[in-house]
């Protein structure tokens, strides 16, 4: 079930893993009275009829997810940017990728909370695959401002597999929320 926008986030970063993308860009703002975030990536993409029914929580195409009958991470993010008065826009082409941006009010009554945002980035980088995840996250009102990439992390402390390299990766996305 999704409680916060980073559950939101995280569905989207693992769609655009399993698509077969390379790089995938995550975005998350906090600024202007809104909560912005953005998931784009170069995999497989959607042609529109492919994205239409992305917004269908009874369709999957039964091949990412091979053991799902139902698809409800987008479905889910839709509804409830509807119910808090948020807006969004989906995008995609076959072949080149996929691009989701949403905003959330951010002190909307029905604005779900924005969540362990160190947390999504270290399960996001945690996904199997060969990619390059980009981050971006920016909170004006508390001076967070910064820019990761998977490859840098990995190169710092090795392989994500082993629990000690977690751990420092999870006290440095922290220590970057903190700051």
């Amino acid at each position: 079930m999704h409680f916060a926008v980073c559950d939101f986030l995280l569905d989207l970063v693992q769609n655009s893993v399993e698509a077969g993308a390379r790089t995938v860009s995550v975005s998350v703002t906090e600024g202007r009275g809104l909560v912005e975030a953005c998931v784009s990536d170069d995999g497989k993409g959607m042609d529109e009829e492919e994205l239409e029914r992305a917004k269908d929580p009874f369709y999957t195409d039964g091949l990412k997810h091979s053991r799902r009958k139902v698809g409800l991470g987008i479905p889910f993010l839709l509804q409830s940017l509807e119910l808090a008065g948020g807006s969004y826009g989906l995008s995609s082409r076959k072949g080149e990728g996929t691009r989701f941006s949403f905003a959330f009010p951010a002190d909307g009554l029905d604005t779900p909370p924005l969540g362990d945002v160190a947390g999504l980035f270290l399960s996001a980088m945690c996904f199997d695959g060969d990619y390059e995840l980009l981050i971006r996250r920016k909170a004006e009102a508390r001076g967070v401002d910064y820019e990761i990439r998977r490859s840098e992390i990995i190169e710092a402390v090795g392989s994500l597999d082993d629990a000690g390299a977690l751990v420092s990766v999870r006290e440095y996305l922290a220590s970057q929320e903190a700051s």
